[in-house]
């Protein structure tokens, strides 16, 4: 390479050098430049990676107190008989409105529902006509007691004469589920000889 170097003329250098230059210059361009933000991204993912794993490795260090609770919770066996759901709800509902200085105008049959693997829940809706305080005191004292039970749906509208507010409430309650009794261990005896 250096012997044809040497056999070219001083203006056929030249125009190698700068041919080389220019492929040099191109090469960069296409294969180099569009690659210096990579470092930046993998170092802004590689910390984002790190964030997650500390964030996972606190997470899976309460698992076991986290299972503690849960045993604790089912332990004190709190469940309402799924047959006695609807009206446990029902009568917590009319004694809250009761407690509130109003009463029911009409409900409708409570629907029950199971997504979760802890929790039933139980939908009633009920329309009420109450003054706007007495309906905060209802609502507030509703979701302050420990009956879990909370508004999903609330449609206000004044009644005719402008005095009250007549008001479609979706409740929703949840009731732990009953847990079937760990079965237990079937132990055998061995035979003495």
């Amino acid at each position: 390479m250096k012997k044809y170097f040497e056999q070219l003329r001083p203006m056929e250098r030249r125009l190698v050098v700068g041919a080389g230059v220019a492929l040099f210059i191109v090469l960069n361009a296409v294969f180099i430049w569009p690659h210096f933000s990579d470092w930046d991204n993998t170092s802004h993912r590689l910390d984002e990676a790190r964030h997650k794993l500390k964030l996972y490795t606190e997470a899976s260090a309460q698992i076991p107190a986290l299972e503690k609770q849960v045993k604790t919770i089912s332990a004190e066996d709190d469940t309402v008989a799924p047959e006695d759901q609807a009206i446990n709800l029902m009568r917590t509902i009319q004694g809250q409105a009761a407690a509130s200085g109003f009463g029911i105008q009409s409900f409708s049959p409570s629907i029950m529902r199971t997504n979760d693997a802890f929790f039933v829940e139980q939908v009633q809706n009920i329309n009420v006509t109450a003054t706007e305080d007495q309906l905060v005191d209802f609502l507030y004292k509703l979701g302050a007691s420990a009956s879990m039970i909370r508004v999903r749906d609330l449609a206000l509208q004044p009644d005719p004469p402008h005095q009250r507010l007549t008001a479609n409430i979706k409740l929703v309650a949840s009731y732990q589920k009953k847990t079937a009794a760990a079965p237990a261990a079937k132990t055998s005896t061995a035979k003495a000889k």
